[in-house]
């Protein structure tokens, strides 16, 4: 910023914003300690080995058999919306993101190459916890008037728990609104917007504004419109970027076991931070770890139970194992994949002046300035060759950015149009019609969104999700603890285990 000039509102967030963040994940305030212990890291990776342990490591057992059942997923068979490999589209689609190029650098450069360990520790309990998600969605659904079956963290509280506690539900969906407008919508736009002007040099308004569009035209048709294109871009997409980045790596294997020995050795890392307590420099690098794989892979989050609740199956069990194969899929194979890419690959970059072997070690990849540049610049120094001016390397980061963040807004449009639609149904008189009217529009402020969100800084919007994440996960992490009973009872295959609390209401979805 030049001197005399005034500082934005977003520019003069981004301080008490980075403080609750800090808090929330870290348990500091200002850099100083506040509490010995990260709590929200603390929360998730505690209730996912609670979960884990229960489930006697059923994901870990059942992995091969997930990955079998992608062939069966694409076949419907019970009620719902879309296939069961469709509603894993669409949930992996949520979940694909700006965590898995951009993420995964801020984790780097916040946590060290030691943060990315952590990442997979939370993949691997977030497996149990998206296992948890996923057959509840199925066990706990409702049904419209019209027919029309959902669900999600808001259904399984009410029909799993009961109406006592309607404000568990409540208070998800209002951390779901909020969740979805900064990590589904700002920090997705902000960083397309990114890609967009260093791809083509389009002003950043100007990306923001033909993302919404573009947007627009496949979300006004609502769920079966979003999972049929997640359907057939998702898996490509996702394809297409690992094959490139297993080639960035095989061009550069030489360096790999240096990075395998970085990931594992910060990850333990004993030193103090800025002259802080000895073994800070773990703490942060867990908190970077998990708070990014919480953002990437949603475990626990209760966002991926919105779209598997739809799924066109009555086997609560089979879906669960979508559920967890979308977690793997996301942070151990692509946020690795790009974690690999960025502590692996050789080139050109300096910091401050000098030299330096790779892009998370330069400029780039500070604090400040890290994010999918960081990403672009690896894959640019493993695939140099110009292609109108452009290196391939980032004309493929970047048309894969595009592709993910698409797919990701289409998605969380939906979580927020379920939670204000959950908030809407509370009110006495509120009817089917009432709803449509809503989610149309959810879906105009949602583009609005898009186009407000790609112009904020991109510091305060990364740690608004930090704390918008945290909001949407602790009341569906209560929810998940309380029915973990249910889960383990499910993944035995027990389908109507444990009471379905409902009574008829004169609302939508006229049971509860």
């Amino acid at each position: 910023m030049a001197t005399g000039q005034t500082a934005s509102l977003g520019e003069r967030l981004i301080e008490p914003v980075t403080n609750i963040s800090d808090f929330i994940w870290v348990g500091t305030w200002n850099g100083a300690e506040v509490l010995p212990f990260p709590p929200m890291t603390i929360v998730l990776l505690g209730i996912g080995l609670w979960i884990m342990v229960g489930l006697k490591f059923y994901p870990i057992r059942n992995l091969g058999n997930a990955f079998a059942g992608l062939f069966k997923g694409r076949k419907s068979a019970g009620a719902g919306e879309i296939s069961p490999f469709a509603a894993l589209s669409t949930a992996l689609s949520g979940q694909v993101g700006t965590g898995n190029l951009a993420g995964v650098a801020t984790a780097i450069a916040l946590g060290g190459p030691g943060a990315i360990f952590w990442m997979w520790i939370t993949a691997l309990f977030g497996m149990a916890l998206g296992f948890a998600e996923g057959s509840l969605a199925i066990r706990y659904r409702e049904k419209t008037s019209d027919g029309v079956l959902r669900g999600g963290p808001m259904t399984y509280i009410m029909m799993g728990l009961g109406k006592k506690w309607t404000w568990l539900a409540v208070l998800f969906c209002l951390g779901t609104l909020f969740s979805a407008l900064v990590t589904g919508n700002s920090i997705q736009s902000n960083e397309v917007a990114s890609g967009l002007n260093e791809l083509f040099g389009i002003e950043r308004w100007m990306g923001g504004l033909i993302v919404a569009i573009l947007v627009f035209i496949v979300i006004i048709g609502g769920i079966k419109s979003i999972g049929n294109v997640a359907e057939k871009v998702v898996p490509f997409m996702a394809a297409t970027y690992i094959a490139m980045a297993l080639i960035a790596l095989i061009l550069n294997f030489q360096d790999l076991p240096e990075t395998f020995g970085r990931i594992f050795g910060g990850a333990f890392n004993m030193q103090s931070a800025s002259g802080g307590f000895a073994g800070a420099m773990i703490i942060i690098a867990i908190r970077a770890g998990v708070a990014r794989g919480l953002f990437s892979n949603e475990a626990g989050q209760g966002s991926t139970a919105i779209a598997h609740a739809v799924a066109q199956t009555n086997d609560p069990e089979q879906q669960g194992r979508m559920a967890m194969l979308g977690t793997f899929i996301d942070t151990i194979v692509i946020c690795t994949m790009t974690a690999l890419v960025i502590l692996t690959v050789e080139g050109n970059f300096t910091y401050q002046g000098q030299a330096v072997q790779h892009v998370w070690q330069s400029d780039l990849g500070t604090t400040q300035m890290s994010g999918f540049v960081t990403t672009s610049g690896a894959f640019a120094a493993a695939f140099p060759t110009l292609i109108a001016g452009i290196p391939l390397g980032t004309l493929v980061a970047s048309v894969a950015l595009i592709l993910f963040v698409f797919t990701t807004l289409l998605t969380w449009s939906y979580y927020g149009e379920r939670a204000i639609t959950f908030l809407y149904d509370r009110i006495p008189g509120s009817t089917r019609g009432g709803e449509k009217i809503l989610h149309i529009i959810w879906r105009v402020i949602w583009c609005i969104g898009i186009f407000v969100g790609a112009t904020q800084p991109s510091q305060l919007v990364w740690r608004l999700g930090d704390i918008s994440n945290a909001a949407m996960a602790l009341p569906n992490l209560l929810a998940l603890a309380l029915l973990s009973g249910v889960v383990f009872k499910l993944a035995k295959g027990e389908r109507d285990t444990a009471p379905t609390h409902t009574e008829d209401t004169p609302e939508e979805p006229e049971e509860y």
